[in-house]
């Protein structure tokens, strides 16, 4: 009988990864989303797309939406993407989805996400994390006054690192403003080479696995180049995704972020509990699928070749190349690479991607705020409590 998959965060180029392999596996397969996503909606290969609310703007129509969905598709399996994926932990739909929803509870993913939460955790497990502290207030703050330089500041809750201020001169300090409920890290800042793991995980086992590096990122951290991490490298990292889904006895997708020290040392700095780009590396065929779903083989690493996001690759890449003179790179990753949104016979999700991207920025335009900001305005959770 055919199994069916409800894959949210549909404005993701993950979303779109992860719905096109489980179709390549026969799942009946949809995605849906509170954002217009025309990266999955246009689509030949996702399934039909459908909304839901968004759960910051209505938590209750956002539940009973899901609920629906659940019910009239005959939905066996939720794949969340993006930060929907706390909403859908929260306690209200909790008895719906237990079943259903591929993530861990909102306690770990809690733990997870939490920045500060999330280096005590993986410290108390014995792996490699550099010091960190908590700040919640400005006298906190003021004791790394002289040393700023040797530190990392950052929200406990915040993505794409557009907030982080990576060695500040002292005076930057002002920008640290944490409160109660709203605190902010300081680590420990590692010299080093940035990398990345994006894993699955079955009842504590790993499952998938990807490990990689990017040199194509905007100002804030989001990148849309990605390559294949060395071997050595990428091995190091696989036994720290295998230590952490063992130890929390996880189910679910997990990613996290790490530098490379001058002794080929990692350091995890955080963690993302959902898809990231690492997908990309792993979809296409199936195996993706199968190994969320526990009924093929264990899916570690892909081809080796790079892969890129070529709406933004051509758009801001361009950008990147030019600031840095690095015009003949841009042009070879664009030879080397393969795109992951528009794939022959399905073409239109690159045209969708470029029409989302000019949305985000034109709203991020009329608030103040960056287009990376708008793409999770309406999902993102800062550990706030979930009805």
């Amino acid at each position: 009988m055919t199994r069916t998959v409800l894959v949210t965060g549909a404005r993701a180029a993950a979303a779109l990864d992860i719905a096109r392999d489980f179709a390549a596996a026969g799942y009946r397969t949809f995605c849906a989303d509170s954002a217009s996503a025309r990266i999955s909606r246009w689509s030949r290969r996702t399934g039909t797309f459908l909304s839901y609310p968004a759960p910051r703007a209505d938590a209750a129509a956002f539940a009973k939406r899901i609920c629906e969905l659940v019910d009239e598709l005959s939905v066996d399996l939720i794949v969340p993407t993006c930060e929907e994926a706390f909403h859908l932990a929260a306690p209200a739909l909790a008895p719906r989805l237990a079943d259903r929803l591929f993530q861990p509870p909102l306690a770990t993913l809690r733990d997870l996400h939490d920045k500060y939460r999330f280096a005590r955790l993986a410290a108390g497990f014995g792996l490699p994390v550099p010091e960190t502290h908590l700040l919640e207030s400005e006298a906190d703050v003021a004791r790394f006054a002289d040393g700023s330089a040797g530190w990392v500041f950052k929200p406990c809750f915040s993505r794409f690192g557009e907030a982080a201020l990576v060695g500040p001169a002292a005076g930057e300090l002002r920008r640290v403003e944490p409160a109660p409920g709203r605190g902010w890290v300081a680590q420990r800042r590692v010299p080093g080479g940035e990398a990345c793991f994006y894993a699955v995980a079955r009842d504590g086992e790993l499952r998938a696995f990807a490990a990689y590096r990017s040199d194509w990122r905007l100002g804030g951290g989001a990148s849309f180049g990605f390559e294949p991490l060395d071997a050595a490298k990428a091995v190091a990292l696989r036994e720290i995704a295998a230590v952490l889904a063992g130890r929390l006895s996880l189910t679910g997708q997990f990613a996290c972020d790490a530098i490379f020290d001058a002794n080929g040392q990692p350091w995890l700095i955080e963690c993302n509990p959902r898809a990231t780009s690492g997908v990309h590396f792993l979809a296409g065929e199936g195996r993706l699928a199968a190994a969320i779903d526990g009924s093929g083989e264990d899916c570690l690493g892909g081809d080796g070749r790079p892969r890129h996001l070529l709406p933004a690759m051509l758009s801001f890449g361009l950008g990147v190349a030019l600031r840095r003179g690095d015009l003949g790179g841009w042009i070879a990753a664009l030879r080397e690479g393969r795109d992951v949104i528009g794939q022959p016979g399905d073409r239109l999700p690159a045209l969708g991607a470029f029409a989302d991207g000019l949305g985000f920025a034109f709203r991020g335009m009329l608030r103040g705020a960056s287009a990376s900001a708008m793409t999770v305005a309406d999902i993102a959770w800062d550990g706030e409590d979930l009805p």
